[in-house]
């Protein structure tokens, strides 16, 4: 394990991977850490140097008081590269790390070659249900909204009772500290990241699970339409978070993006 004060904040990461290849940098979703990423980062982590880590609020990273802005986890991303020392990357997102990577690519273009963005949007959701989110969560816990959350995940399959992953997952929901989470949602709530992101001009891969209930395909299709030479691929048999439930197909596409867009 490793932490670093940046930005105001202390920041769980870890580094796997060679020195001297490509960089691949992976922000994970609300309500989860980098975790969610091992099963692709073992099918990419012989070829690549690869960057974790835990977004303030979340994992093993220092929960500040809510509300968050979206300019704060990507102040917090953009330090902690400068910390440690790594320049222009690919860098891979998933749902509000996939709005981090469109802010950073934004705010410092030095430090992004690429973009994946995995089922995300450049606007997710509106006022209203963001705002009632935070409410529950703060008055209920996030427990009261697991359910829900589960079923936007992951596809009927995964969600089997027999399945002992799954339960692990709804533990990695549950027990994200509720100022972590909620001041995460305030921080979509509050982003509109249309006008930027169009004005992107670098190789992007946007993906998605094909049933996807909380930023489904439609949502990122249009995403890929903002982004001049964007590519857009749909990866069947899941829901929100693909890198868990295909992580070889998500490992696979990554790659070849990488290995056709960045020389090594």
């Amino acid at each position: 394990m490793a932490f670093a004060r940046v930005n105001g904040v202390v920041l769980h990461h870890e580094m796997r991977g060679a020195a001297g290849k490509p960089t691949l940098v992976f922000s994970n979703s609300l309500g989860t850490d980098f975790r969610i990423w091992n099963r692709v980062v073992e099918a990419l982590e012989d070829n690549y140097r690869i960057v974790l880590y835990d977004k303030r609020g979340h994992g093993l990273s220092e929960a500040t008081p809510q509300p968050y802005r979206l300019s704060d986890h990507v102040n917090d991303l953009a330090a902690l590269l400068d910390h440690l020392g790594i320049g222009a990357s690919v860098i891979v997102g998933l749902s509000v790390g996939g709005m981090i990577a469109q802010g950073l690519a934004t705010l410092r273009p030095d430090l992004v070659r690429a973009l994946v963005l995995c089922d995300t949007g450049h606007k997710i959701g509106d006022q209203a249900m963001w705002n009632q989110r935070i409410e529950t969560v703060n008055e209920k816990g996030i427990a009261a909204l697991a359910d829900g959350i589960m079923k936007r995940w992951f596809t009927p399959a995964y969600r089997a009772p027999d399945n002992p992953d799954f339960v692990g997952y709804v533990a990695m929901l549950t027990r994200t500290p509720v100022d972590g989470y909620a001041g995460t949602c305030a921080a979509v709530r509050d982003a509109d990241l249309t006008e930027s992101t169009r004005a992107l001009k670098l190789p992007t891969l946007c993906l998605c699970g094909d049933q996807d209930g909380a930023t489904p395909p439609a949502l990122v299709r249009e995403l890929a339409s903002l982004i001049e030479g964007a590519r857009c691929e749909i990866i069947e048999n899941a829901g929100h978070l693909p890198c868990i439930e295909q992580p070889l197909a998500t490992a696979k596409l990554i790659g070849g993006f990488v290995d056709q867009h960045i020389s090594r």
